[in-house]
């Protein structure tokens, strides 16, 4: 698998998108990407029809928060001022905000998105469930960064969970690159039948790809799979975690498999997902 080309970054009024931006760009040189960085929020209030006969509309829907553009314009330039990589300002100009991010998302090789953080006022613009969805309606790999923590600029230790699911499958073909240029590669399966000897064949998968010294854990318990997961991560030191998101979404009803949500909901280091 070659490098990525085209790289997608989520742009907010909070000030970790500055993190996510420089991580792309970084990333970028390397690869000799282009990044796209696409500040999407949502309005602060949507306007809405009136309910029944004889009452009145309410109030037209106000404008995104001019302060948090304004931020984020800020961190674009900010950026692109230190760096060489090729990268472009986007704008999201029409609503919903999940579904032309998602439109977007669709043409780029790997997307930076931002672990939500429930203590920061400045994100509640972007739609709850903004990540899973983009993850699960794109199909396209996400790099989700968590909301605080330092960020390696190029993954030294990474830990690979893997299960027999198309979700893993395409996570660990998205992660080969990473893996590639890591020094040191765990290998965690989260479930399966023992006597398949399944580690075997992602470690020969692994090894055609130039990936030969893979350090393997004992299968996660299936009971608080996500918690056991991610301290595995913490003993190991990885600073990235690559795994399947597994969920669906219909109707704009978003459920998510408790190892996905755990994961998203208590992440410190960044995780490469796909759906």
């Amino acid at each position: 698998m070659t490098a990525y080309r085209s790289l997608l970054v989520h742009l907010d009024g909070t000030t970790r998108a500055a993190a996510r931006l420089h991580l792309a760009l970084r990333l970028a040189l390397a690869w000799r990407a282009r990044v796209s960085a696409l500040f999407a929020v949502a309005p602060n209030h949507l306007a809405l029809l009136p309910v029944g006969p004889g009452l009145p509309p309410l109030p037209p829907g106000e404008p995104i928060d001019a302060e948090h553009r304004r931020r984020a314009i800020a961190t674009y330039q900010e950026a692109c001022a230190v760096s060489d990589a090729p990268c472009e300002w986007l704008e999201l100009t029409s609503e919903p905000v999940v579904e032309t991010f998602t439109r977007q998302a669709l043409l780029a090789d790997l997307v930076f998105l931002g672990q939500r953080d429930p203590d920061d006022a400045n994100g509640f613009d972007v739609p709850a469930g903004f990540v899973e969805s983009i993850v699960i309606g794109s199909g396209r790999p996400a790099l989700v960064v968590p909301f605080s923590g330092e960020l390696a600029s190029s993954p030294d230790i990474v830990l690979l969970a893997w299960k027999p699911t198309r979700e893993c499958a395409r996570a660990l073909a998205a992660a080969i690159p990473f893996l590639q240029s890591a020094r040191h590669v765990h290998l965690i399966e989260e479930e399966g039948d023992e006597s398949q000897p399944l580690s075997l064949k992602v470690r020969d998968y692994l090894y055609l790809h130039g990936i030969e010294r893979v350090h393997e854990h004992a299968r996660l318990p299936q009971d608080h799979a996500g918690e056991a997961l991610l301290s595995t991560a913490a003993d190991c030191g990885a600073d990235l975690l690559v795994m399947g998101c597994y969920g669906h979404s219909r109707a704009r009803e978003l459920l998510l498999g408790g190892v996905s949500r755990t994961v998203l909901d208590s992440m410190t280091l960044p995780v490469l997902m796909a759906h």
